[in-house]
């Protein structure tokens, strides 16, 4: 019987159990009761843990409120000194250094197990004594483990390792993780449509944003970004910020208009964003309140149960070394089986249903991304976990029927979403004016776009297939099938998206016809949620990737699995989900100005030239909802012969992904409509826009 169900069987609250597992820590601090060449291992991290304690008892007492700012930030660096980039190397986090310690099964268990303690910092901030009262018990069970075969080899007097058997510690990981589902999976769904989960809200609307001290409050690591950011919003006048956060709430707001979708059925709105822009998402909770919505704002999450690979999904901090984050991404590689996953999906159903009624209030996500951080192009860890082949199919069954759960209890037809983003400073020396360009970008004039991607959807409408063509080292040459148009008096293929869902203003789309779908994508470099490609090139045959490639790596098996884990998510083929053709020459030329084009984020990245989704339409889970453009005439172009199959089964029709690669306007030799009658309608040529009545996009090129 493990120490977690003795205090179970023994009904102690989690005040004494957190009190025993302090003691504990404490003693083993000093203890030399381990194999030797754990001692460092088990003592350091149980000298994090007491930090963490440390940290907690000084909030809870109040001391915390009479540290200076130096003080938080001295605290601050400390709790994630060790994983940062210099200190990496040489960190038990790492799971290559752990395995040069201890062996590779066994390095890895630990290596895990220290960045589940990590995943603890957030909890002390917010005083959540159960949470950290099973990260410690965890801990100490993992050690009695290691204490228990160290004197049982002291005992017969052998030359043995004092090292317990790999399997036992990734039994006590598994069931650690299995037993609380319940704990942490079920709260991270509640913390992300209950708004009375409200730790970050109360920071942002009752703490003084004047001052620094606010941004160490949260229990993120906080840099020059966030606090570059914060600092600069305090320059901007009221209205500027007001008119930040107005084109943040009113884009969602119309999005539920331009869909169709009744938000005043709504009342939870979950706003996700990076540390530093509370002036601003403050006045977006106003907003929002205006319109009947509470927001909710929950962490990104980090521990093994709930975070979802690399990706941070809520609002965070500075990510204090992505190779850390990428090394941990697959971490339930060591754990993971059917079993686990069904006992997830059970939380996950449950949970929802014993929350139905407030689960149909969430109205969906409105997302404040930032840019401008040094790119990252990860560097391949062989110690590091990664899920075998059954792992990945069970990866992907699991995403595919929890995201099943989660529209039975929040309808894809009645939710829908916005995202802004902003630069920070790390993005160069003229951030200021960076800062206040993307401003302009993300309030041009809607109505001037609208009238102009018209010009270009008139004449989409009449094409049987788009054909685009790469120029100098760019390879692409792809044709993409169009839907036929039943009554193209009242009927379009392509969807006029203005400044709503998708800020700023900027591009036409369609959901393409799979076959008849060919030929090569290629692009000289993009950054893709978070990470760097270069010279990435995607093979259609019917609308389906049928091989991939690019040069991140000098082995191209490397790169193939980089692309495989990360595009493909896991899947062995995705299709073209999406064609667009973006209009935003002012951002581009903006881009290019300052030199920051590949620090650009996709989310106005591919407004700057025709961009590809793979993945999902970008209708998926509500495509028999009726969608309208400006001029009345309907998009009929929603569905495609994989994404169809939700008529029949509906596990055969959604991959979960949907990942935009674009294609910048310099490597365009041409993109053009081939209609029925064989008849070619160039839009663009050589990077410019050549349709007549299309030619005012042009005009920002003239700055370069």
């Amino acid at each position: 019987m493990n120490i977690r169900d003795i205090q179970k069987e023994k009904n102690v609250p989690y005040e004494e159990r957190h009190a025993l597992a302090v003691g504990r820590l404490r003693r083993i601090v000093s203890e030399e009761t381990v194999a030797e060449r754990y001692l460092t291992y088990f003592q350091d991290v149980a000298i994090f843990l007491l930090e963490l304690e440390n940290v907690r008892r000084k909030l809870e007492s109040g001391e915390w409120e009479r540290y200076s700012v130096a003080e938080m930030k001295s605290l601050n660096e400390i709790l994630y000194s060790d994983i940062l980039e210099e200190h990496y190397g040489r960190s038990f986090a790492n799971p290559a250094y752990a395995a040069e310690k201890f062996g590779i099964e066994t390095g890895r268990l630990l290596s895990m197990l220290y960045a589940e303690m990590r995943s603890g910092i957030p909890y002390s901030f917010e005083n959540r004594t159960d949470y950290l009262t099973i990260l410690y018990e965890l801990f100490i069970e993992v050690y009695n483990a290691f204490e228990s075969a160290w004197k049982e080899d002291k005992k017969e007097d052998s030359r043995g390792s004092g090292n317990p058997d790999a399997g036992s510690i990734r039994d006590i990981l598994y069931w650690y993780a299995s037993d609380y589902c319940d704990v942490f999976l079920a709260n991270r769904i509640l913390e992300q449509i209950d708004p009375s989960y409200s730790f970050a809200a109360d920071i942002i609307e009752n703490e003084d944003l004047d001052s620094d001290r606010y941004l160490y409050r949260f229990g993120e690591y906080i840099t020059e970004n966030e606090l570059g950011t914060a600092r600069h919003l305090r320059t901007l006048p009221e209205e500027t910020l007001r008119r930040m956060a107005d084109v943040y709430t009113e884009g969602y707001r119309i999005g539920f208009i331009n869909t169709g979708k009744d938000l005043s059925k709504k009342s939870v709105v979950n706003i996700r964003y990076t540390l530093g822009f509370e002036k601003v998402i403050r006045i977006a909770m106003e907003n929002f309140r205006k319109m009947g919505l509470e927001a909710v704002i929950c962490r990104a999450a980090s521990g093994i149960v709930t975070k979802r690979e690399h990706h941070k999904i809520g609002y965070h901090g500075a990510v204090a070394n992505w190779q850390y984050e990428y090394d941990h991404r697959q971490d339930q590689a060591l754990i993971m089986d059917k079993r686990y996953i069904e006992r997830r999906l059970e939380v996950t159903r449950t949970v929802y249903e014993q929350n139905r009624e407030q689960a149909a209030q969430f109205a969906g996500p409105a997302v404040m991304e930032t840019f401008g951080e040094k790119p990252f192009s990860p560097r391949a860890v062989p110690e590091a976990p990664a899920y075998n082949d059954e792992q990945k199919t069970l990866a992907v069954s699991y995403d595919s029927r929890s995201g099943q759960i989660t529209n039975e209890y929040i309808k894809g037809e009645e939710r829908s979403f916005t995202i802004v983003a902003y630069p920070v400073p790390e993005i160069g020396g003229k951030y200021s004016e960076i800062f206040n360009e993307v401003i302009r970008i993300n309030t041009l004039d809607a109505d001037l776009y609208g009238k102009v991607q018209q010009t270009l959807i008139d004449a989409l409408d009449q094409g049987e297939y788009v054909r685009v063509t790469g120029r100098g080292e760019n390879r692409t040459d792809i044709t993409v099938k169009l839907h036929r148009l039943r009554d193209p008096q009242k009927e379009t293929i392509f969807e006029n998206c203005v400044a709503d869902v998708n800020i700023p203003v900027g591009e036409v789309f369609t959901s393409p016809v799979l076959e008849g779908t060919e030929g090569t994508l290629h692009v000289s470099r993009v950054y893709l949620e978070g990470l760097q490609y270069t010279d990435l090139e995607l093979i259609f045959e019917n609308g389906m990737i049928t091989d991939y490639r690019c040069a991140n790596f000098e082995d191209q098996e490397e790169s193939r699995r980089y692309i495989a884990d990360n595009v493909l998510k896991g899947h062995r083929t995705l299709p073209l989900g999406e064609f667009a053709i973006g209009t935003n020459t002012t951002a581009y030329v903006v881009g290019k100005k300052y030199g920051i084009e590949d620090k650009m984020p996709i989310l106005i990245a591919e407004k700057t030239g025709p961009h590809f989704a793979v993945g999902d339409t970008c209708y998926s889970w509500s495509e028999d909802i009726r969608v309208y453009n400006p001029n009345g005439k309907e998009i009929v172009a929603k569905d495609n012969s994989v994404s169809i199959n939700r008529k029949e089964d509906v596990s055969k029709a959604y991959f979960n992904c949907h990942t935009d690669i674009t294609i910048p306007y310099e490597e365009l030799e041409e993109i053009s409509v081939v209609t029925k009658e064989k008849k070619h309608i160039i839009l663009l040529k050589d990077g410019k826009f050549v349709l007549p009545g299309t030619e005012i996009l042009n005009e920002p090129f003239r700055e370069l």
